[in-house]
C-alpha cells in the first residue's frame, strides 16, 4: 500500500547551449534527497515536461538523453538514489513527448530508477478513491499531440519551440545579460514582442541612446497634457496665455533644469505634431492592410483572450462525470499553479519549477514594461488520513534573481504576490465510506 503520492511537473531540464543551465537544480536535488530518506511508502509522479527535448535542435533520438545525463549528472545520480527508496514515475508531456516514441527511453530511465509510463494519463487510488493524472497538453489546441507515441507527428507548438526557443538558447550567450534563454519562462506567447522590446531598451540598447531618449519618453505624457491645455487656451476658455505664462514662470524657477524640461516638452510637441500629420494617411493604409490580412486569416479580428484554465476545468468535469470515484484531477502544462475545489472534488495544476516572469507597467512615461522574475518551486502531496483524502501543498524557498537593472526597478513597483494556495485541503469521505473503511481495518 502506498502512503502518499508526490506530484511535480514542468521542470524543462535541458536544451541547446544556454538552455542546458538548470537554475533550480540544487533545490530539486535537495527535494529528491528528502524523499530518499522518507519512511513512507511513497511514489513521486512527474506529470510531463520533465525534460526539454523539443529544445534540443542540433541532436536527435537517444543522443538527447545522453546529453541530458552528461550535462546534469548530479540530478540523474540523485534520481538513482531516491528511486531505491520510493517509486519514481514519469509520464511524457508535449516537450518530452518523444519519450513515448522510443522504447529505448524505458530502459535508459530505468537505469536511474525512473519508471517511464508512456501514456497520456494514469490513475492512482487513495482512501478508496481515484486520482486522475495527466500532463494536460491535449486540452491545448497548439500543443495537442496529433498521434501520441509517434515522434514525427508534432503539433504547432513543436515548431514554435524549435525555431524560437531553441534558437534563443543558442543566441542568448551573445547578449549583454544572457536574457534571451528566459523565453521559455514567458507566457502567453503574445508577450514575446513586448518582452523583446523591453529587454532591448533596458539591457541591450546603447546607454547613450537610452539615457538620451529617457527624458523625452518620461515627459511624453506631460507634453500631451500641455498640448491639450494649449489647445483649450487657444479656444479662449482659459483666457489669453494663462497656461503658457504659468508654465514658463514655473520652469524659470527651476533654472537650468527648467530650461531642459522646457526644451524636452517643445521637442515632444513637434514630434506629436509630426506623428499626427503622418498618422492620417498611415491609418487608412494600415486599416486596408489589416482587412486584407483578415480575409486571408493571417490576423485575428479580436484581441487575444487572457490565458484561461477553462478547457482544463471542462476536461476535469467530464472526467468527474464519467468516473464518479475520481476525487482529484491533476495536470500541469500551463505553468500556473492552482487548486480549485469543485464540490467535494479538486482540480490541481502543478505549476512549474522554471523562472516566472511577471509583466509590470512603468509608473510614468511611455517606456516599455518590465518583467519581474520570481520562482514558485512547489509540489503537492496526496495521502489518506482517517478515511479522508488529504492534499498538502508545499513550496520551496528560492530567492528571486537580482537581474533587473537600476532603471527597471526605479520606474516600476514590484508586482503583487500571486494568489495563495491552502497548505492543506481535505476531501472528506461520506459517513458510509468511513464506516466501511473502519470495518476493513
Amino acid at each position: 500500500m502506498t502512503d502518499a503520492y508526490y506530484f511535480v511537473s514542468d521542470l524543462h531540464v535541458g536544451g541547446d547551449e544556454q538552455l542546458q543551465e538548470c537554475e533550480f537544480e540544487d533545490e530539486f536535488v535537495e527535494f529528491l534527497r528528502t524523499l530518499e530518506t522518507t519512511d513512507e511508502e511513497a511514489e513521486l509522479i512527474i506529470l510531463g515536461d520533465a525534460f526539454g527535448l523539443w529544445e534540443f535542435t542540433q541532436s536527435a533520438g537517444m543522443t538527447k538523453f545522453d546529453l541530458l545525463v552528461e550535462h546534469h549528472p548530479k540530478l540523474f545520480e540523485q534520481f538513482r538514489r531516491t528511486g531505491e527508496n520510493v517509486r519514481i514515475t514519469l509520464i511524457p508531456g508535449n516537450h518530452d513527448a518523444e519519450l513515448a516514441g522510443y522504447p529505448e527511453y524505458v530502459e535508459r530511465l530505468a537505469e536511474y530508477n525512473v519508471t517511464l509510463d508512456p501514456t497520456l494519463s494514469l490513475t492512482r487510488r487513495v482512501a478508496g478513491k481515484k486520482i486522475w493524472i495527466e500532463h494536460g497538453m491535449q486540452e491545448d489546441a497548439h500543443n495537442r499531440m496529433p498521434e501520441f507515441g509517434n515522434p514525427r507527428a508534432n503539433p504547432l507548438g513543436y515548431f514554435v519551440n524549435r525555431h524560437i526557443t531553441g534558437k534563443a538558447g543558442q543566441l542568448s550567450g551573445r547578449g549583454k545579460y544572457n536574457w534571451l534563454k528566459d523565453i521559455q519562462s514567458l507566457t502567453p506567447l503574445e508577450e514575446i514582442p513586448d518582452w523583446i522590446a523591453s529587454n532591448y531598451f533596458y539591457r541591450e540598447m546603447s546607454p547613450f541612446l537610452r539615457y538620451g531618449a529617457l527624458p523625452f519618453l518620461l515627459l511624453f505624457q506631460v507634453s500631451l497634457i500641455y498640448l491639450v491645455a494649449l489647445v483649450v487656451e487657444a479656444t479662449g476658455v482659459l483666457g489669453s496665455h494663462i497656461v503658457t505664462n504659468a508654465t514658463t514662470s514655473f520652469l524659470r524657477q527651476l533654472g537650468l533644469v527648467g530650461d531642459v524640461v522646457e526644451f524636452v516638452i517643445y521637442v515632444n510637441l513637434v514630434v506629436v505634431a509630426l506623428l499626427f500629420v503622418i498618422s492620417i494617411p498611415l491609418y487608412f493604409f494600415a486599416r486596408d492592410v489589416r482587412k486584407t490580412l483578415e480575409r486571408f486569416g493571417l490576423v485575428r479580428k479580436e484581441k487575444p483572450d487572457e490565458p484561461s484554465d477553462a478547457p482544463y476545468v471542462a476536461a476535469a468535469e467530464d472526467v468527474f462525470e464519467e468516473y464518479p470515484d475520481v476525487v482529484a484531477y491533476i495536470y500541469g502544462h500551463t505553468h500556473r499553479v492552482s487548486l480549485t475545489k469543485v464540490g467535494e472534488r479538486v482540480i490541481i495544476n502543478t505549476g512549474t519549477w522554471l523562472k516566472r516572469l511577471h509583466r509590470t507597467s512603468t509608473i510614468v512615461g511611455i517606456l516599455p514594461p518590465v518583467y519581474y522574475p520570481s520562482y514558485r518551486l512547489n509540489y503537492f502531496r496526496i495521502g489518506e488520513e482517517a478515511g479522508n483524502v488529504v492534499v498538502d501543498y508545499h513550496t520551496i524557498e528560492k530567492e528571486a534573481p537580482k537581474e533587473l537593472t537600476f532603471l527597471q526597478r526605479l520606474l516600476t513597483r514590484r508586482p503583487k504576490r500571486e494568489a495563495k494556495i491552502p497548505d492543506r485541503t481535505v476531501i472528506e469521505a461520506s459517513e458510509k465510506e468511513v464506516v466501511e473503511s473502519a470495518g476493513k481495518e
